[in-house]
Order: C-alpha cells, then sequence, then structure tokens
C-alpha cells in the first residue's frame, strides 16, 4: 500500500507494508507505521488526513519505487505516472490504486523499545534505533476502483 499525505498540489507518498484495519472507540480504524526518517512522516505528521492507497501486482514497479525512493530527491509521483486525484476532505489519493481509505487521524504513538517482550525484536528490527511512529486514522472515506 501507499502512505500518502499532504495536498492535491504538493503531497508525498511512501511504500509500507505494515498496517491494519479494525474496529477501535467504536469507529473503522486503520493502523500505518512510518520511521522517522521517512519524508512522507513530515506531510502525515502537519496534515489532519492521510490516505492509505491499495494496488494491483501490475503496479508492482511503481511500489518498489515509492518504498526505495526518497520524495526529498525524486517526484515520485510523475516518476509513477500517478494521477492525484483530492478526496472531499482535500487529502490526497492517487486514481490508479484500486482501493483507497480516506483517513482522519486520531491518534499516534512512537515505538518504545522497552515494551517489546521479545529483545530479539529491537536487534532484528531496530538496529538504527529509528522506531516506528504508528498512526490510527479513522476510516471516513472509501474508493473503490470499477
Amino acid at each position: 500500500m501507499l502512505i500518502t499525505a499532504g495536498t492535491k498540489d504538493k503531497c508525498n507518498t511512501m511504500t509500507a507494508s505494515w498496517g491494519g484495519l479494525g474496529i477501535l472507540w467504536g469507529a473503522p480504524m486503520a493502523l500505518a507505521y512510518i520511521r522517522p526518517q521517512r519524508y512522507t512522516k513530515e506531510f502525515v505528521d502537519r496534515e489532519e488526513y492521510f490516505t492509505l492507497a491499495f494496488f494491483g501486482e501490475e503496479q508492482r514497479k511503481a511500489l518498489t519505487l515509492c518504498g526505495s525512493k526518497s520524495g526529498r530527491e525524486v517526484d515520485k509521483v510523475k516518476e509513477c505516472g500517478f494521477t492525484v486525484a483530492g478526496a472531499a476532505c482535500g487529502a490526497p489519493y492517487f486514481e490508479e490504486a484500486g482501493l483507497v481509505l480516506v483517513c482522519k487521524k486520531a491518534y499516534w504513538q512512537d515505538m518504545d523499545p522497552t515494551h517489546f517482550l521479545d529483545p530479539e525484536t529491537d536487534e532484528k528490527w531496530y538496529p538504527e534505533k529509528d522506531y516506528h511512529r504508528m498512526y490510527i486514522g479513522k476510516i471516513v472515506e472509501a474508493y473503490r476502483k470499477k
């Protein structure tokens, strides 16, 4: 999936595979995780909304680019040939996605290594000590490609 935030005119996106969906506080919620050095984190932190866009296998090359290049150096939207659309709340998403979830930020928390019950988790996933920030977003809109 791609996590995207910003505006239709200026946004950034990144590939992510960590996340989840469920019901929390009586509402449909999505979870997303972003490391502190990712450029997209600046956009998600600043904005009220973010989007999660899901693609089919035909977009594998684009997802690889969005996960390996920084928006600080590369215009990922242009490189991938994506068409930016704006949700009713203004959050950007890509028309090429098969499914888009528009999320209003409800909560965030930085991962705390003192809470890992298995010490190998810290060693394996965080050798640089760059712990993810978890975002919980209330799903307020959804778009599905026909």
